[in-house]
């Protein structure tokens, strides 16, 4: 029988309070180091990272608009926290606190190993090119579902736990605050959680994860389009190779991102390549000690689940993109996997632990305790010395900026206009400005206005568009291509739209429209007259509902199984006080 693998002799003790801590102090500080002048005052934006001072709950926000719900329930949650804490810190909490659960949730999955392994778990789980990639892609919610991983497995992990913790649904509840988090968060609860012999556990359990989800899958099944996707997408969102790297070699290493824009410059070289074996030998060399029964790992098949789809799908979007673009185009939300690195976060777990597991394997074998810990701490900050260009806002490519003063000034002139939705032109997805250092981000606007703004969804990647899935904005681009300003108003008017925000972007040309002009300047409000908005049916409201409901329930339902587990062991406690004072 295999027995628990204790800490290396002669490393430092795992118990007390300030081993315990040491990991998660390192991993704040690996969070900072990566972050730096991001936590600077004013807001990051960075491709689909967009937050703004007041995001308002809207019928998109909600999940009721004619796009698909790629920020459903995250912006909800955003529009009704910055009421209580100021979007401009927020957003840095977020950020910061993302990555520190993650390196402090990755030591957690290796709490019985040394503690020099823990802070080597901690930094793979905070410096790796899954983290850097998508946090320069903008892709914080999948950050935070990532952040929930180790502790999913960690709550669930336990064969000898019959019930399952009170505080799993509120893991869950962070883990899926967008589809693609949703769907890593469920994939590795399901993996670690199901138990055969248990039936009424595993319902709990799946019963949980549906309403943890249910505002993203019940807006995608209800929602004006087919749900499904261009399959060119599957082609340009394939996972890439970094230079010396094929597509699944840097998968193999937590890379391969499509966008060679927000890639480490460092994975490209021989540093990458040096990242990857070192990565692979070392988690080689712990698989092997576990296999030989030298080591237990817990919850080992489920982390090997995990480990296989989010490697598995990467390798397959790399090896066969035209299977999952079929998927995306038969199949309502069958996009979501078309990223095909999306999901690597899932490989994460059982990575760190036989790396860990690996560590202390060295550990034992060196002579005395001072070198031990000395070489704990090279090991420790090795990740850094091969990718260094992780740090200080990802070698400058994340920075805190502020908004010019005609954003204000343009949501106060459309806060005004009649009724009906906004447009903002040029009609364009992504854009450059000056004021955010000419980084690439989302079209701010379609979040810092006051009332549901329509936004292009089609997507330019090599040159090669995309289809977006939003029949609105196909109808918006038919209204801007008629022949004459009147046309133009007159449709944008039948299609909901009272109001248009202008901005003169060079090599963007905007078409000319008939209207009052209320603002003037670097961005231009015209007011196209009142408009009546597309109304959801009643049973799609009602299904939105009852998604929320559900969803609400959630945190509702741990506090409350909180209290009642703490008020039944105080109860047991009472009654074993009282048998034990009775003569």
């Amino acid at each position: 029988m295999p027995t628990r693998s204790t800490a290396a002799p002669g490393t430092v003790s795992s118990r007390g309070r300030l081993p315990a801590l040491l990991p998660t102090a390192w991993s704040l500080l690996l969070a900072a180091l990566v972050l730096g002048p991001a936590l600077g005052w004013g807001y990051v934006l960075s491709y689909d990272m967009v937050w703004v001072p007041r995001l308002d709950l809207r019928a998109d926000t909600l999940g009721l608009g004619s796009a698909l719900p790629r920020a459903v329930p995250s912006d909800a949650v955003v529009a009704v926290l910055d009421d209580v804490v100021p979007a401009v810190l927020l957003q840095k909490l977020v950020l910061l606190g993302a990555l520190t659960v993650a390196g402090a949730g990755a030591a957690a999955l290796v709490h019985e190993r040394s503690v020099p392994a823990r802070l080597v778990a901690a930094t793979l789980a905070v410096w790796n090119p899954f983290v850097v990639e998508r946090l320069v892609i903008g892709h914080w919610p999948l950050l935070v579902g990532y952040a929930v991983l180790p502790w999913v497995v960690v709550a669930l992990r336990d064969r000898e736990r019959p019930r399952l913790p009170s505080y799993l649904p509120l893991l869950l509840l962070l883990g899926s605050l967008s589809a693609s988090a949703g769907l890593a968060t469920a994939v590795a609860a399901l993996a670690v959680g199901v138990r055969r012999s248990d039936a009424r556990r595993t319902l709990v359990l799946l019963a949980w994860l549906a309403a943890a989800n249910a505002p993203w899958v019940v807006a995608g099944l209800v929602q004006a389009s087919t749900a499904t996707s261009d399959p060119a997408g599957a082609e340009l969102f394939a996972t890439a190779g970094e230079g010396l790297l094929t597509g699944p070699s840097a998968a193999l290493s937590f890379g391969g991102i499509w966008n060679a824009e927000v890639v480490p410059t460092s994975r490209t070289g021989w540093a990458g390549l040096a990242m990857t074996v070192l990565l692979l030998a070392a988690a080689a060399v712990g698989l092997l000690r576990v296999l030989r029964g030298r080591v237990h790992v817990d919850a080992l098949g489920g982390l090997v689940v995990c480990w296989g789809v989010g490697t598995g799908l990467a390798v397959l979007s790399w090896a066969a993109p035209g299977a999952l673009g079929r998927l995306a185009a038969d199949v309502p939300g069958g996009g979501l996997v078309r990223d095909g690195s999306r999901l690597l976060g899932l490989a994460v777990p059982l990575v760190v632990v036989l790396v860990a597991v690996a560590v202390d394997a060295l550990l034992e074998r060196l002579p005395d305790p001072a070198t031990r810990v000395l070489v704990g701490g090279v090991l420790a900050l090795l990740p850094l010395s091969l990718m260094p260009d992780a740090a200080w806002g990802v070698a400058g490519r994340l920075d805190a900026v502020a908004y010019p003063v005609a954003y204000d000034d343009a949501r106060e002139a459309v806060s005004r206009a009649p009724a009906g939705d906004a447009v903002s032109l040029p009609f364009v997805s992504y854009r450059a400005p000056v004021w955010n250092d000419s980084r690439r981000v989302l079209d701010p606007l379609g979040r810092y206005l006051d009332r549901p703004v329509v936004v292009n969804d089609e997507l330019v990647v090599s040159g090669t568009r995309i289809a977006g899935e939003d029949p609105r904005a196909a109808r918006v681009v038919t209204a801007l291509d008629a022949p004459s300003p009147g046309e133009r108003s007159a449709l944008l008017r039948e299609e909901g739209i009272s109001v248009v925000v202008v901005e003169q972007i060079e090599g963007y040309p905007v078409p000319a429209l008939e209207g009052t002009a209320t603002l003037d300047g670097d961005l231009a409000v015209i007011e196209l007259g009142a408009a009546d908005t597309p109304r959801p049916s009643p049973t799609r409201r009602a299904a939105m509902a009852a998604a929320w409901l559900a969803w609400l329930l959630v945190p509702a339902g741990a506090v409350a199984l909180g209290l009642r587990r703490r008020r039944q062991a105080r109860r047991r406690t009472l009654g074993d006080t009282r048998r034990c004072a009775r003569p």
